[in-house]
């Protein structure tokens, strides 16, 4: 990271300095506080300027939670978006230690603060933000601690995500593939947008300090290789790593090696920007009688192979905001009305490919209306599902391997699962 900043500061609403640590010396409370006060004034709102800043030779770099506000004051031309990922990084680890993060436990526990805030970045720099390492030697209790106390090995180790000395009955990795796919069709019936964002999320309960590698059908590697790629690879975008993951070797070979930390975390997240074909697609026909009531007819349609089903489907159908007496009939699952959210809301729990399932609705609207009534909104069509054992991108995981000096035997359980993300179908 290019730079460092030269203090850290935890505001409130109204830009008062509630907690600092200065780092280097260069830039006092009284210029901060001076700098918010006077942005506060002249906009009255923060998001105008955005979170970066500059006034007087000072970079400003800040982030709000709740009613608190988060700043990094830097002198040098330091990584804006580096610093300020470290300040959500610092309020992760407070709402592991405080529960939540207010002003109130800020000044509740103010020596813990100042501790985790000397220890998470020194001259500037950022160190130590994995709270499980941090809790190993900084209590909420800190008063209490005692003197003699040793920081855990994976704050003198190069590995600060994983302590030593983790140990389990049952070796187990479990890895969950899960793919949320974003659509936008509008009243045409034209595919808008269209994107599907993906994480490998790993559950790791394994002993001792573990070496894992993890092979996936990406497609430059199978064509290094002299594979055949056709139908069995994908080309992924944006992707991001945990920090565990050796970049330099992924770079080399596509080889994805790692040290797991214990317990829960993404392993990586991707992208993928290819156009996708809507998996459960709507058809909605409204007709209107002379003011007085209103019939809809819907069609559900999964356009996804018949060996996967989605299950716990939802279909959001929005109706006028003035009707009464519904009378649905479904062909599948049940639908009830939803007045407060001036919708339809048809469930399905299990939805096989290639099915069709109807839904016909009738409302009663009021006779008389006011002038002043603005028109019923164009409310879009919101669809919720999930399809175990699929993906949308066809991505497969090859391989993964757990290698330990111990010489343990793990279990590695792969799953997959495909879920709505912005799923609306603007047709009504």
């Amino acid at each position: 990271m290019a730079g460092a900043i030269s203090a850290l500061f935890l505001l409130d609403m109204k830009g008062r300095c509630l907690i600092s640590r200065d780092y280097r010396g260069d830039v006092s409370a009284q210029q901060v506080e001076k700098f918010f006060t006077k942005l506060l004034e002249k906009e009255g709102d923060l998001e105008y300027d955005g979170p970066v800043c500059h006034e007087n030779g000072v970079n400003y770099m800040f982030i709000q939670h709740k009613n608190i506000y988060l700043m990094a004051a830097s002198k040098q031309n330091s990584n804006a978006a580096s610093l300020l990922f470290f300040l959500h990084r610092v309020v992760d680890v407070f709402k592991h230690y405080f529960e939540e993060l207010e002003e109130e436990s800020l000044r509740d526990n103010f020596v813990v603060v100042y501790e985790l805030l000397d220890e998470m970045m020194d001259f500037g720099y950022p160190q130590y933000t994995e709270a499980k390492i941090l809790g190993e030697f900084i209590k909420t209790d800190a008063y209490r601690m005692e003197v003699n106390q040793h920081p855990p090995m994976a704050v003198t180790n190069a590995v600060s995500w994983r302590s030593e000395g983790v140990y389990y009955k049952n070796n187990e990795v479990y890895l969950d593939v899960v793919e949320h796919v974003n659509l936008l069709v509008n009243s045409n019936g034209q595919l808008i947008r269209s994107e599907v964002n993906g994480a490998l999320k790993m559950r790791a309960y394994l002993s001792g300090m573990p070496e894992c590698k993890l092979g996936l059908n990406d497609k430059v590697l199978l064509e290094a290789q002299g594979r055949p790629t056709k139908g069995k690879s994908i080309d992924l975008d944006d992707i991001k790593f945990h920090q565990c993951v050796r970049l330099a070797r992924f770079e080399n070979d596509r080889t994805i090696s790692f040290i797991p930390p214990d317990g829960s975390f993404d392993l990586m997240t991707y992208r993928l920007g290819t156009q996708v074909k809507p998996l459960i697609w709507v058809e909605a026909q409204v007709e209107r009688h002379s003011r007085s009531r209103v019939e809809m007819s819907v069609k559900a349609r999964s356009q996804f192979k018949e060996r996967s089903t989605a299950a716990n489907v939802e279909i959001e159908l929005p109706v006028p905001s003035d009707a009464m007496s519904p009378n649905i009939r479904t062909s599948m699952g049940y639908a009830t009305y939803a007045p407060e959210r001036d919708a339809v809301v048809w469930k399905i729990k299990s939805f096989p490919g290639n099915k069709d399932y109807m839904l016909r609705a009738e409302f009663r609207l009021p006779s008389v209306i006011s002038e002043d009534t603005p028109p019923d909104r164009k409310a879009p069509i919101r669809v919720k599902f999930e399809i175990p054992y699929f993906t949308v991108s066809g991505i497969q995981v090859r391989y993964l391997k757990i290698i330990e000096k111990g010489g343990y035997q793990a279990l590695p359980w792969v799953r997959y699962i495909t879920m709505a993300g912005e799923y609306e179908l603007r047709l009504i």
